[in-house]
């Protein structure tokens, strides 16, 4: 099916634009603040699961990495700091969706684009409201919970509670996947050095894990169709806690999520922007 020449032009002009946008240095600047903001919500949650992994107290997740940040004498402002950041971040991933450089003109490409840029905007609301002071460090585990009771009322509700669980494993699969064969240097300008890329070699793994372990409660909620089974990450990470040998994992994957925060510095110095 062919597109009218007007709406192919209107499809290349968005596609210049989104492309313009994506390369002034003002938004490539500040998309670099935002790796290095990821970066430190990273260790700041591997931080707090280590401490849950032996008995001490905290939310591990990005509500509770948050809350931990903005009550420091400095948290206001370090909380607008992550919203223009984590927004800079939502800017440039859409445009990567509607106008992709060479290479990642694919429909997965997009796809992926539109999803991280999904996932950065719910972290910068959320620190915009700690930043104004009605921030609260409600867990993960209930989010994940309404969400699920929500989708189970609509039709073929466990259908879509399933699918949402796959598509969270399939994502940690990808992160796995990315780690093992280092492929996450090919979003890279310039060799980050190599304990930048071991970093990441244990960073990408260790999150992808998280995630899949949340991708499996959504599963099992779906199967069981009980949204009290639907886990956040603060519930994933607390139910590996109970496990045998608990401690010792949890210590292990909040060490991989550090890895992973050190690896988001390093990023924000040489990602192909």
């Amino acid at each position: 099916m062919s597109h009218s020449p007007d709406l192919g032009d209107a499809h290349d002009a968005a596609t210049d634009a989104a492309r313009k946008v994506g390369d002034h240095p003002a938004l490539e600047t500040l998309a670099r603040v935002g790796f290095v903001v990821s970066g430190l919500l990273h260790i700041v949650l591997g931080w707090t699961a280590g401490r849950v992994g032996w008995g001490g107290g905290g939310q591990a997740d990005q509500s509770g990495a948050l809350a931990t940040l903005a009550s420091n004498p400095a948290g206001t402002v370090l909380m607008w700091v992550i919203v223009v950041g984590l927004a800079a971040l939502v800017l440039w991933q859409l445009t990567v969706a509607v106008g992709p450089s060479v290479g990642e003109s694919g429909a997965a490409d997009r796809v992926k684009a539109v999803g991280k840029a999904l996932v950065y905007a719910a972290i910068a609301w959320t620190a915009a409201q700690f930043a104004v002071g009605s921030g609260s460090s409600s867990s993960s585990e209930q989010s994940s919970q309404d969400v699920t009771a929500t989708l189970m009322k609509a039709p073929a509700g466990q259908v879509l509670v399933g699918a949402v669980g796959v598509a969270v494993i399939a994502v940690g699969g990808y992160h796995v996947y990315k780690g093992v064969t280092r492929t996450f240097l090919d979003d890279l300008e310039e060799h980050p050095g190599r304990l930048a890329t071991v970093a990441g070699m244990v960073g990408y793994p260790a999150k992808g894990g998280v995630l899949a372990l949340v991708g499996a409660f959504f599963v099992i909620a779906a199967v069981q169709h009980q949204s009290s089974e639907a886990d956040g990450l603060d519930g994933a990470l607390k139910s590996l806690r109970d496990e045998p040998f608990g401690p010792a994992l949890l210590t292990v994957v909040a060490a991989g999520l550090v890895a992973f925060g050190l690896y988001c510095f390093a990023r924000a110095r040489h990602q192909r922007i």
